[in-house]
């Protein structure tokens, strides 16, 4: 995987270095995913399986 530009979550925060942070790779479309704690850990996803992930999370979390 080339270098990636990975944002993090707006629920990150200012302060600390545990966020989850995603890429999405100009090669293929898939989604990086990974923890700023553990950046060398990395999962990939196809987008639509990480849309899959985050509308279910959406509709499910409170608040």
């Amino acid at each position: 995987m080339t270098a990636l530009d990975w944002k993090r979550s707006s629920f990150c925060g200012g302060g600390g270095n545990n966020c989850v942070e995603i890429a999405v790779s100009d090669e293929d479309g898939d989604v990086a995913i990974r923890n700023s704690t553990r950046p060398q850990l990395v999962i990939r996803t196809s987008r639509a399986a990480f849309t899959a992930l985050v509308t279910h999370l959406r509709t499910t979390s409170p608040g």
